[in-house]
């Protein structure tokens, strides 16, 4: 093992090209506690380590090395972070399987888990023993280890275990895409790109490996827990706390207490998650969290009334306004693309809706102008990366503020889609700069996403963002919050109407008639136009994807095949 590097702060050792070299250079440093419920364990990450050698010397013997692909399926534990490791240590590539969002969907859960294994061309599935009855041995399945103890299990020659020297070009991890547009793809990230995206996120959060200390409870099968809250920390030997996404969903509270409780300074999480934190702030008592100066919000659309709650929902308990982060990211940048400057806190853009809809163009408007709407400045490109706005039809590059499709290219983007050439292709030009599918403009040198290009409805000649008239809807008396979808279907004449799906609380038909009017009367203030369909459906039926963004395309064609959930009373 090498020895300790004085580095402390940024990008501690961006000469190693490979998470297998890192993790031998900073095994000696940082802890990890793991949370069930309420009850934790504290390790040092050389235990860790230690611990993983083992384990990677297990699989060896069992005839798995480097190159081998291995797919994890179980719940965030010590056990499951360092059989992770371990496979990195061997020179394996890991998918890390999503869990099962609800009971009620298992069946789609078993096929879509087995979909992505078989897809992956996985040679082993290491899973944790409660899940492996829902995969019952099938023709084709790649064997199946069990998740337990006696892969920790020394045998001779497992001390002895060599760390293999691994090329930065080969496969770190395949990360499959959310699945929120379309199906979920293999996102191929090697070790050269991932750690690229390591190096960037470093020097964006400054990170200071011996005084930091990360918070997390996001899911490992999502980029930002896998990569931005457990690789970020494991490889430079920062401490790290967390728990699986099931305690924080449980106990919303327990996210900003564990920051007060380990004087964290580093989280991160989707809009909807500082939602529920901000309201268990308001019930809180004695929290400190001045520690606190990077929490990133990402991995879905940032709602700027969100952020501002939050803000202001920890400013009692001494959390710095500076320290909320909007930023954006996707798999194909392994999870990190856009981040503003440290310590700025939110930063809006207000620009004049019509100027948008019917010229595609971000024109500056007045705070509060009734067809206004603020959008979150996400910062600039991280380092390593170009981002630039090209026109959606003909790929002209635009100037500021005109609005167009974001393509990036760089360090951080991945080589491609796993066995998927021609979505490979689709998505590249013949320069490197990839398409991304979001319409988006540049101000002041930040990057503004607007929304996806296949979402915009166009009603006459207007181009209407469906995230208008959900942020609209979404506060409506009897509808679920954070479970609205609005689509355009095509109507008459080709033109396309406006139909609004929404979750609803309403329990007897007046009430559901009072939702439905209180919607339609919403949508028209917001956007000025009618909704041509409004579908009420059942708490718990709106299509998410593994990781809780909401399905639009997946709902769409719900919708029109007749298979969404109607609201039984």
């Amino acid at each position: 093992m090498r020895g300790p590097t004085n580095v402390q702060i940024g990008t501690p050792h961006r000469h190693l090209r490979t998470l297998t070299e890192r993790f031998v250079e900073s095994a000696h440093l940082g802890t990890l506690t793991v949370y069930q419920g309420d009850a934790s364990e504290t390790i040092s990450w050389a235990h860790v380590h230690a611990d993983a050698l083992v384990i990677a010397a297990n699989l060896r013997d069992r005839g798995y090395g480097v190159g081998t692909h291995v797919s994890v399926l179980g719940p965030t534990t010590r056990h499951l972070i360092t059989t992770l490791r371990a496979i990195w240590l061997m020179g394996g590539c890991t998918i890390v399987l999503p869990l099962p969002m609800r009971l009620g969907s298992l069946d789609e859960f078993t096929a879509q888990t087995r979909a992505r294994i078989l897809n992956a061309d996985t040679a082993v599935v290491l899973v944790d023993p409660d899940f492996a009855p829902f995969f019952p041995a099938e023709a084709g399945d790649p064997p199946m280890l069990a998740l337990d103890d006696d892969l920790l299990t020394e045998r001779p020659g497992a001390l002895a275990f060599q760390v293999p020297e691994v090329d930065p070009s080969s496969l770190a991890i395949l990360q499959f895409t959310s699945g929120s547009t379309s199906a979920p793809k293999g996102v191929m990230l090697p070790h050269g790109v991932v750690c690229s995206n390591l190096d960037a996120i470093a020097q964006a959060c400054q990170l200071q490996r011996l005084t930091d200390v990360a918070v997390s409870w996001l899911p490992l099968y999502h980029d930002l827990g896998l990569i931005g809250l457990l690789l970020v920390p494991m490889t430079t030997g920062t401490p790290l706390v967390t728990c699986g996404p099931q305690d924080f969903l449980a106990a919303p509270s327990r996210w900003m207490e564990r920051i007060s409780a380990h004087r964290g300074s580093i989280t991160a999480g989707p809009n909807f998650s500082y939602v529920l934190a901000a309201r268990a702030m308001g019930r809180s008592e004695d929290l400190d969290l001045s520690t606190l100066r990077f929490a990133l919000n990402g991995a879905e659309p940032v709602d700027p009334a969100s952020v501002a709650n939050f803000v202001a929902a920890g400013a009692r308990h001494g959390m710095p306004a500076g320290c909320v982060f909007p930023a954006f990211g996707m798999a194909e940048t392994a999870v990190a693309a856009a981040m503003g400057p440290l310590m700025r806190g939110m930063a809006l853009d207000t620009i004049d809706l019509v100027a948008l809809e019917t010229e595609n163009f971000a024109a500056p408007a007045v705070v509060g102008h009734p067809r206004s709407r603020s959008f979150v400045k996400l910062g600039g490109a991280i380092e390593g990366l170009e981002l630039r706005i090209v026109d959606a039809v003909d790929g002209r590059p635009l100037v500021e503020r005109e609005v167009g499709e974001l393509e990036l290219r760089g360090t951080s983007v991945t080589t491609g889609y796993y066995k998927r050439p021609e979505a490979t292709a689709a998505s590249f030009r013949e320069d490197g700069w990839m398409r991304t599918g979001d319409l988006a403009y540049m101000v002041d040198g930040e990057l503004v996403v607007c929304g996806r290009k296949k979402d915009v409805i166009i009603v006459g000649g207007r181009n209407v963002w469906p995230e208008d008239i959900e942020r609209a809807v979404n506060d409506v008396p009897g509808v679920r919050p954070g479970n609205v979808i609005a689509f355009g279907v095509e109507g008459r004449f080709g033109k396309e109407g406006i139909v609004v799906v929404a979750e609803t609380k309403a329990g007897d038909d007046a009430a559901l008639e009072d939702v439905r009017a209180s919607v339609s009367l919403r949508v028209r203030d917001a956007i000025g136009l009618p909704a041509n369909d409004i579908a009420l459906i059942g708490a718990g039926t709106m299509p998410k994807t593994s990781s809780g963004k909401l399905q639009r395309s997946e709902c769409k064609a719900r919708y029109l095949n007749g298979t969404l959930t109607p609201v039984t009373v």
